[in-house]
């Protein structure tokens, strides 16, 4: 599988993740990993965040340790600007919003996380904005395109707000399996747009995923 390098230096490289490939590897599959595409050409690359299976979009990873204590530093002080675009379930009532609410453990299935009532163990914080970019229908169902820019970094975080917000992302298999897809959509409708960033000579840079055409079909 061939991976789109969209920014490079000699210590950082960004790349446009497809849909569909895990960023690292487990216990239970043997399926190529992003890790994996890129550990021959560089023995010492390593995950600086995470991006999950369906999620397609801009993400870093660091060449060398050096570069991954100081892109991590970054993320952990939350300096590092992601943001997303999806497409959701319904029309969104707020042309935009911030979204404060912990996160914690579904109690009905570990591969969840819950915001709100019925969460458990460790609520950690977290706080995402959204934008609505266009409201649409698609098969006579309502959907929001939103841009999304979550300033914590949490598991599912995107997904999990949404889904406390009643707009479930559309076509996650995960949170919201029974809510309806958009035409020519059959993956989970989010996507890293862009994500900026300081390299270790101090330039601030800011690297941008283009949008999947299956997106661009349904916002004409």
């Amino acid at each position: 599988m061939k991976i789109k390098v969209l920014y490079e230096d000699v210590n950082i490289l960004a790349i446009e993740k497809p849909s569909g490939i895990l960023v690292h590897g487990d216990q239970r599959t043997k399926e190529k990993t992003i890790l994996d595409l890129f550990l021959k050409k560089y023995p010492k690359i390593e995950l600086v965040h995470r991006l999950d299976k369906e999620t397609s979009g801009v993400m870093l990873l660091a060449k060398n340790r050096k570069a991954h204590e100081f892109l991590k530093q970054q993320f952990a002080n939350r300096e590092v600007k992601k943001t997303y675009i999806a497409i959701v379930n319904g029309w969104v009532k707020n042309d935009r919003g911030v979204i404060n609410k912990p996160i914690g453990r579904s109690p009905k299935d570990f591969r969840r996380h819950l915001a709100g009532r019925g969460a458990r163990g460790e609520m950690r914080e977290a706080v995402t904005e959204y934008k609505i970019l266009k409201r649409f229908f698609s098969q006579k169902e309502k959907f929001t395109y939103l841009e999304i820019k979550p300033k914590t970094g949490r598991t599912h975080q995107i997904r999990v707000h949404m889904k406390f917000l009643n707009y479930p992302v559309a076509c996650d298999s995960l949170y919201n399996p029974n809510g309806p897809c958009p035409k020519g959509i059959s993956r989970l409708a989010l996507h890293a747009r862009s994500i900026e960033f300081k390299n270790l000579k101090g330039k601030i840079v800011k690297v941008e995923s283009s949008v999947p055409a299956e997106f661009k079909k349904m916002i004409k």
